[in-house]
C-alpha cells in the first residue's frame, strides 16, 4: 500500500469521498431504462427520451459549469452543483407519478450533476499541480470503483424498491456536498487559481475569445466525441447482438465486470505505455483512439463473444489511457482558463454519447452487428486523425512537457 500512502492526507480522503460519489450515482444510471418500462409502464423509447433529456442537460452543465468557474467560484459550483443534484434526486420518489414531471427532474439531475464536474477536476489541476496527471489518474480509478460497486450493489435494492436507490443517491451527493464545503473552507486560503469563492473582480477573457484559440481545444474535443460516439457500439450493437444470438445476459454483465476490474489492475500496464510511447497528454488521446480501433476491428473481423472479451480489453486500455489525459493537457496549458476549456471539450465528448445510441440503433435494426461496428471502426479512425491534428497544433507543448518528465 505505498502507493496510498505516498499520497497526502486530503488527497487520500478526497479519493474515499469520490469513490462513495460514485458508487451512488452508479445505483441511479443503470436503472432508467428498467424503471421506465418497468415501473412507469412506457415504452423503451420513452426510456431512451430520458437518456436523451438528461444526456443534453449534462452537456448544458458542462460547459456552463466551466464558464462559470471564475465568476461563481469553486464553492459555490461545487457544493450547489451537488447540493440541488441531490434535491431533485431525493424528489424523485414524489415526482414519478406524473411523466412531465418525471422528464423535468431527471434533466435537472443530469444538468447538476455535471454542472460541478469542470470545477473539481480544474480545481484538482490548480491544487495540486505538481501530481495533476497522477491524481487525475487516480480519481478516475477510484470513481470506476465505485461505478462498479454501485452497479452491484444496484441489482439487490431493486428487490426492495427503486425508490431506495434514488434516495441512497441522494444521500451521497449530499454527503459529497458537505464533504466538499468543509474540505473547501480549508483550502479557500490558499494562493493561485483556486477561487475558492466568488471573485469580485477576475481578469479572465470573453468566452467568445476563448473559443477563438481553437488550436487548444477544438481538435481535441472532435477526438473526444467520435470516440464517445464509436463507444456506443456495446449498447446499441453488441448488447443486441448478445441477446438475438441465445446468449445468456450474464454474458454481457462479464464485459463491463471486465472493464472494471481492468481498469484497477491494468494499472501497471498503462503506466508502462506512458513510459515508452506515450509520454504527453496528447500521445495518449492518439494511443486511446488506436486501441479502440483495435478493439473494434477485433469484433469486425471475428464476430464472436471471445473477440468481444478481446475487444473489451483493448477498449478499456483506451479508456484508461484518454480519461486523464484531456483534464491534465487542458489544466497544464491552458491556464486559468482551464475550467472552461474543461467543460467545452466534455460537453463535446457528451454531444458523442448523444448522437451515438440513436444513430447505431437505427444501423442494428437495419443489418446487426456488421454496418454497427463498421460505423465505429471509421469513427475510431476519424478520432485518430483529430488527436493526431490536436497533437501537431501543440507539438511545442509536447516537446516541452516530454523534456520536463
Amino acid at each position: 500500500m505505498k502507493w496510498w500512502q505516498s499520497y497526502p492526507k486530503e488527497v487520500r480522503i478526497l479519493l474515499i469521498a469520490s469513490l462513495i460519489n460514485s458508487a451512488g450515482n452508479a445505483l441511479l444510471w443503470p436503472l432508467v431504462t428498467m424503471f421506465v418500462f418497468k415501473i412507469l409502464g412506457r415504452t423503451v423509447t420513452d426510456a431512451g427520451l430520458v437518456i436523451l433529456v438528461m444526456s443534453i442537460g449534462g452537456i448544458i452543465g458542462q460547459v456552463l459549469g466551466g464558464a462559470l468557474y471564475h465568476r461563481v467560484g469553486v464553492k459555490r459550483l461545487i457544493v450547489g452543483g451537488l447540493g440541488l443534484n441531490a434535491l431533485f434526486l431525493l424528489s424523485l420518489p414524489f415526482g414519478s407519478g406524473n411523466w412531465s414531471l418525471y422528464m423535468c427532474l431527471m434533466a435537472m439531475i443530469g444538468f447538476f450533476n455535471a454542472i460541478s464536474m469542470p470545477a473539481m477536476q480544474a480545481f484538482i489541476g490548480f491544487r495540486f499541480p505538481e501530481r495533476r496527471g497522477e491524481l487525475f489518474n487516480a480519481i478516475y480509478v477510484a470513481n470506476n470503483i465505485g461505478v462498479a460497486l454501485g452497479t452491484s450493489l444496484s441489482g439487490f435494492l431493486v428487490q426492495i424498491s427503486y425508490n431506495m436507490t434514488f434516495i441512497l443517491n441522494g444521500l451521497t451527493s449530499g454527503c459529497f456536498a458537505v464533504f466538499f464545503w468543509f474540505y473547501l473552507n480549508k483550502v479557500q486560503i490558499k494562493p493561485g487559481e483556486l477561487h475558492v469563492e466568488k471573485k469580485k473582480s477576475t481578469q479572465t477573457e470573453s468566452p467568445w475569445t476563448l473559443l477563438t484559440k481553437y488550436q487548444v481545444y477544438l481538435f481535441m474535443g472532435i477526438g473526444s466525441l467520435f470516440l464517445w460516439l464509436g463507444n456506443c457500439v456495446w449498447n446499441n450493437g453488441v448488447a443486441p447482438y448478445t441477446i438475438s444470438r441465445g446468449m445468456p445476459e450474464w454474458y454481457y454483465s462479464v464485459l463491463w465486470t471486465l472493464n472494471g476490474v481492468l481498469i484497477f489492475v491494468g494499472q501497471p500496464f498503462i503506466s508502462w505505455i506512458r513510459r515508452t510511447f506515450a509520454g504527453s497528454a496528447q500521445s495518449q488521446m492518439t494511443a486511446s483512439a488506436i486501441f479502440y480501433m483495435m478493439g473494434y476491428i477485433t469484433i469486425l473481423v471475428y464476430p464472436t463473444y471471445p473477440s468481444m472479451v478481446l475487444a473489451m480489453v483493448l477498449a478499456t486500455f483506451g479508456e484508461m489511457l484518454i480519461s486523464p489525459a484531456i483534464p491534465e493537457f487542458i489544466s497544464e496549458h491552458t491556464g486559468k482558463s482551464a475550467p472552461f476549456y474543461i467543460g467545452v471539450v466534455g460537453g463535446m465528448g457528451a454531444a458523442g454519447r448523444v448522437v451515438g445510441p440513436y444513430t447505431m440503433g437505427m444501423l442494428f435494426d437495419w443489418n446487426g452487428l456488421v454496418p454497427v461496428v463498421w460505423l465505429s471502426v471509421i469513427i475510431a479512425t476519424f478520432s485518430i486523425i483529430s488527436f493526431s491534428l490536436h497533437a501537431y497544433m501543440n507539438r511545442e507543448r509536447e516537446q516541452k512537457a516530454y523534456i520536463t518528465m
